[in-house]
C-alpha cells in the first residue's frame, strides 16, 4: 500500500532566505520600491518629532518660569471709559495672603525714537513704559548689558531697553541715547527675554518719577505684575480684582501670562495633523509601487514558480515566499524610513535650539506601519503567483 509523499516544511530560515533572493537579484529595483515607504515613514517620523521637540521645550520653559505669575490690567467701565488703577496698586496687592512679590507699569502715551529727524509717526512697535524698581524680582528677568533702574537712576532721563525695542532701535548695547518726548534719554541696560511678559520686550522703560517729571505722566497703573506661592495662585487669583479695585472689581482683567505659553504648547502640533496626511499619501504611493514591483516579479519569474512547483512546492509555500518578499521590502524601507526621520528631527532640533524627542511610539508605530503595508501591497502579487499552475508557469 503506498503512501503519498507528503511536501517538505520550509522553515522560517528558509523563507527569509527564499524572500530576499528576490530583492537581491533586482537592487535597483527593490531600492526604489523601498525608497516610496522611506520617504513617507521619514515624513511621519519627522512630523511627529518636530512637534514633540517644540512641546518640549515650551514645558520646560513652563517648568523653568512658573504659572504662578498674575497679570491685572483695567477693563472698562459700563460707558466705554478706560479704567484706572490705583497708584499704589502693586503696593495693595502685596498685603494678600500668599503673596511673595507685586509690581505695576503704566504705558506713557509718548513714543522712543533713535533721534530727534524721525518723525513722531514711527514708532516701529515699541511702547514707553515707567516701570517700579521690583519689575525684574518679580517677572524673574535679568539685565543681558548695562544695569537696572535704581533709586538714583529712576528720577532721572534714563532709560532700559526690552530686547525688542533694542534691536529695533538698533541699540544693542547701552551708553546710547534716544529721543523721548522731545528729550534726550540715556540707555543704561538692555534686558533679556521675558517670555511671561512679552510686552516688555517691546518697551523702553522708565522710573515713575521721571515719568512724572519729564513725560507729564500721572502716575496711574495700566499693568500689575504678581508672583504667589504655587498652592496660592487660585486663592490669590479670587482677590485680586477686588483688591485693586474695590469699588468695581469687575472692571479689572486678571490674566495668567503662562497660559499662552500652554497655549503654544498645544499649538505645536496645530499642524501635525496635516503633515501626518502629507505623509500617509507618500506612504500610501510606496504601498502601490510595492505592490506594482511584487506584481511584475511574479509576472518575470514564472518559469521559476513553475520549477518550485514540479519539484513539489505547494500554493502556500509559494504564494508565502512573495508575501515574506513583500514584507521585507516593506520593512527595508519602513527602517530606513525611521532612521532618516530621527536624523531629520535631530538636525532640525540642534538648528533651532530644540531638545531633540523622537517618541518611541512614532518609531514603533512608523515599523508596524509599514508591516501594514508590506502585507496589503503583497498579498495580491503573492496569492496570484499560487494560483499559476506548473505546466503553464513552465510552458511560458
Amino acid at each position: 500500500m503506498s503512501t503519498a509523499l507528503r511536501p517538505a516544511r520550509l522553515r522560517t530560515t528558509d523563507m527569509a532566505r527564499l524572500g530576499t533572493s528576490g530583492l537581491r537579484a533586482r537592487p535597483a529595483r527593490a531600492i526604489l520600491a523601498a525608497l516610496g515607504i522611506a520617504i513617507g515613514i521619514a515624513t511621519m517620523v519627522t512630523v511627529v518629532g518636530i512637534s514633540a521637540s517644540s512641546q518640549e521645550k515650551l514645558l520646560r520653559q513652563l517648568d523653568e518660569l512658573g504659572t504662578n505669575l498674575l497679570r491685572v490690567s483695567p477693563g472698562d467701565s459700563l460707558f466705554g471709559d478706560k479704567v484706572k488703577l490705583s497708584k499704589n496698586a502693586a503696593e495693595m496687592v502685596k498685603r494678600i495672603d500668599g503673596v511673595t512679590s507685586a509690581s505695576q507699569t503704566a504705558e506713557t502715551g509718548t513714543t522712543v525714537r533713535r533721534n530727534d529727524l524721525i518723525p513722531k509717526g514711527i514708532s516701529l512697535g515699541i511702547t514707553v513704559q515707567a516701570t517700579s524698581l521690583d519689575l525684574l524680582t518679580t517677572l524673574d528677568g535679568r539685565v543681558r548689558q548695562g544695569t537696572w533702574l535704581n533709586a538714583a537712576t529712576e528720577r532721572r532721563p534714563v532709560v532700559v531697553l526690552g530686547p525688542v525695542a533694542a534691536e529695533r532701535l538698533g541699540l544693542l548695547t547701552p551708553d546710547a541715547q534716544v529721543w523721548i518726548d522731545n528729550r534726550w534719554f540715556t540707555v543704561i541696560g538692555v534686558l533679556d527675554k521675558t517670555p511671561l511678559a512679552e510686552e516688555i520686550e517691546r518697551s523702553a522703560l522708565v522710573g515713575f518719577p521721571a515719568a512724572k517729571e519729564y513725560l507729564n505722566h500721572d502716575g496711574h497703573p495700566t499693568t500689575v505684575y504678581e508672583r504667589s506661592a504655587d498652592e496660592a495662585v487660585e486663592s490669590v487669583r479670587a482677590v485680586l480684582a477686588r483688591t485693586v479695585s474695590p469699588e468695581n472689581p469687575n472692571e479689572a482683567k486678571v490674566s495668567r501670562p503662562s497660559d499662552a505659553l500652554k497655549a503654544k504648547a498645544a499649538a505645536a502640533g496645530a499642524f501635525t495633523g496635516l503633515m501626518l496626511g502629507l505623509g500617509a499619501v507618500a506612504l500610501f504611493v510606496g504601498g502601490v509601487g510595492v505592490a506594482n514591483t511584487m506584481v511584475v516579479a511574479v509576472l518575470e519569474r514564472r518559469r521559476e514558480i513553475g520549477l518550485r512547483r514540479s519539484f513539489g512546492a505547494t500554493r502556500a509555500q509559494v504564494r508565502n515566499q512573495f508575501l515574506v518578499e513583500a514584507l521585507l521590502l516593506s520593512a527595508f524601507g519602513g527602517g530606513a524610513g525611521v532612521l532618516l526621520g530621527a536624523l531629520a528631527t535631530f538636525v532640525y532640533a540642534q538648528l533651532n535650539g530644540l531638545p531633540t524627542v523622537v517618541p518611541l511610539w512614532a518609531l514603533g508605530g512608523g515599523l508596524g506601519i509599514t508591516v501594514v503595508i508590506g502585507a496589503l501591497a503583497g498579498i495580491y502579487p503573492a496569492l496570484r503567483a499560487a494560483r499559476v499552475p506548473p505546466t503553464v508557469a513552465l510552458s511560458t
